[in-house]
């Protein structure tokens, strides 16, 4: 029972589905604050956004500042950069190592040919050189 436990954790599809999952959010929060920060704003030139240490672009003299909040987005980019890295050296490269080193163990041995099937494969190559 715990062995079969143990190969379905260890056969990969659990954690490439956890790693999809943390990586799937991060990205949510790059792509959140793209549109929050940088779309949003352009869209919405006419109401004002108080300075959030962003851009502001002014539409009309006297008119309503726009702020294009560029911190939150690296601050958001950074997050998910860091977020992907924890996430690959904790476990998606001990995993691949773990995967790797037990494929060793079962990789087949090279089939050995008997004589007969040497020789036959030794007149068959000939026979081909010939027709050439």
């Amino acid at each position: 029972m715990l062995r079969g436990f143990k190969e379905f954790i260890l056969r990969g599809n659990v954690v490439e589905l956890a790693v999809a999952v943390v990586i799937g959010s991060a990205f949510n929060a790059v792509v959140t604050s793209v549109v929050d920060n940088l779309i949003k704003p352009l869209i919405q030139l006419v109401p004002s956004v108080g300075p959030q240490g962003g851009l502001v672009l002014r539409h009309n003299p006297g008119g309503a500042d726009v702020v294009l909040g560029y911190g939150n987005v690296i601050n958001a980019l950074i997050t998910f950069v860091l977020i992907a890295a924890v996430v690959y050296f904790a476990f998606v490269l001990p995993m691949n190592k773990l995967a790797e080193m037990r494929a060793k163990g079962r990789e087949p041995e090279p089939e050995k040919v008997s004589e007969e099937v040497a020789l036959l494969r030794e007149i068959r190559d000939s026979l081909a050189r010939r027709q050439d």
